[in-house]
């Protein structure tokens, strides 16, 4: 489908990660006179965060259907003379007006990003790891150590857009919501006699005969079981949701043998078993082919059926323009009478956000296995810690020892059965354990 010239795309799956903190440098002045200067290593720049904007302009997830990877930007490590190193740019993704962030694992809303200029930070990126300088002590003067920057945080996520439409066409396949959306607006949907002609949403601009003006959505033809997923219901109810107005297309012909009535519950119900508030969105009823039958008898059964809910029931023909007119001005109406009773009353959409919150990267921090008599300790936080150490220097393999120890490595090892002078590797370095 196309809005306009762009391809219509309202679900996208990606990954993200944060940028990785710089590490602190491990550096000496070096000064004319000064014999033994001290430690000059600067600290890490953070890593970069990844922040979601909503862009008004944008009305599908196009831009991220191929690509699929968003990285944001690392650090600089920290330099001599105590010099920082540079943070790194965050990355900024735009997004249409009424996208949710989704968990890809879990499900769980993020964020729910719908007003001009929301905005979201979503990763957030490694601090800067700490220069030798911050090691400086009156006993140790000359630590040759420093900290890793911290790794940025990371997620797999599903963008999915909800259509902000003020009004939108609801009803069974084939019963000539494109037919009716192609006449009162200026879209040119797809149409076809067969069902499922439309698989996306279409949108387009009304303007009546009185200036007054509002988008409206083809909704993808719904079918019973919509509510459990059935055909591509899931995707097809969530575009009802934000509309304020619903425009409900019946087949009043039944040219394929269907009954309206029939067809008006069995709608309603998958709207309610999906969101019991769709059940209480205002409606108007269009009762499409009037031009095709010969006596009033369904359109007089549909108007008995509806008269005690207060729905409007409009006879119209989407083919001849009959009705449509009619039609159109009453949802404007209806629009103005809605959006007065929101302002009046403060009435705004909540979503229920659940706000995903990443592990904390000590519950992980490493894994151990063992390999015969030798016990293998894995994990991104030891192995940094192990490469930002001069195992040469005994000031800092202290220092990394005492680490270790504070995170729970010993007692983890000792469950694991070890004994004093049994071999731990880490990465490509092996040391003999002594609990000390």
């Amino acid at each position: 489908m196309k809005y306009g010239d762009e391809m219509f795309i309202d679900k996208a799956k990606i990954f993200l990660k944060a940028g990785k903190g710089g590490d602190g440098a491990v550096a000496f002045r070096k000064e004319k006179y000064v014999p033994a200067g001290g430690p000059s290593g600067g600290d890490g720049g953070k890593g970069g965060d990844i922040v979601f904007v909503v862009d008004q302009g944008m009305k599908t997830l196009m831009d991220f259907r191929y690509k699929k990877h968003y990285n944001a930007t690392n650090g600089d490590d920290g330099r001599n003379r105590n010099m920082f190193g540079k943070a790194g740019p965050d990355l900024t993704l735009r997004v249409p007006p009424g996208t949710l962030i989704k968990d890809e694992q879990t499900g769980a809303i993020i964020a729910d990003l719908t007003e001009k200029d929301d905005r979201k930070v979503l990763l957030r990126g490694g601090h800067g790891g700490k220069g030798n300088a911050n090691f400086a002590t009156a006993t140790r003067q000359a630590p040759r150590f420093s900290k890793p920057g911290g790794k940025g945080e990371e997620i797999t996520i599903i963008l999915e857009l909800k259509l902000i439409a003020d009004v939108g066409l609801i009803g069974f396949p084939n019963v000539g919501k494109s037919t009716l959306l192609s006449v009162v607006t200026s879209a040119n949907p797809k149409i076809a006699n067969y069902h499922f002609t439309t698989i996306t949403p279409n949108l387009g601009l009304v303007k009546t005969k009185h200036g007054d003006s509002f988008v409206i959505a083809d909704i993808p033809g719904l079918i019973e079981g919509a509510h459990q997923g059935v055909g591509l219901g899931h995707d097809f109810l969530r575009h009802v949701e934000r509309t304020k107005l619903l425009i409900h297309v019946l087949d009043i012909a039944a040219i394929e043998g269907r009954e309206p009535v029939e067809d008006y519950e069995k709608i309603n119900e998958e709207l309610k078993l999906y969101n019991e508030k769709l059940a209480t969105r205002k409606q108007i009823i269009a009762a499409n082919k009037i031009d095709i039958i010969d006596s009033d008898e369904k359109l007089n059964q549909l108007k008995n059926h509806v008269i005690s809910k207060n729905i409007k029931v409009f006879p119209i023909s989407a083919a001849t323009g009959k009705g449509i007119t009619e039609l159109m001005v009453c949802a404007a109406l209806e629009l103005k009478e809605i959006e007065k009773y929101e302002q009046e009353n403060q009435i705004e959409e909540v979503i229920e956000e659940k706000v995903y919150t990443l592990k904390k990267e000590e519950t992980e921090l490493f894994t151990i296995e063992k390999d015969e008599d030798v016990y293998i300790i894995k994990g991104d936080f030891i192995e940094r810690l192990l490469n930002s150490t001069n195992l040469e220097d005994t000031i800092s393999l202290a220092y990394f020892q005492k680490i270790i120890k504070k995170h729970g490595v010993n007692e983890k090892l000792k469950k694991h059965g070890i004994q004093e002078g049994d071999t731990v590797r880490i990465d490509e370095s092996e040391f003999e354990f002594f609990d000390s």
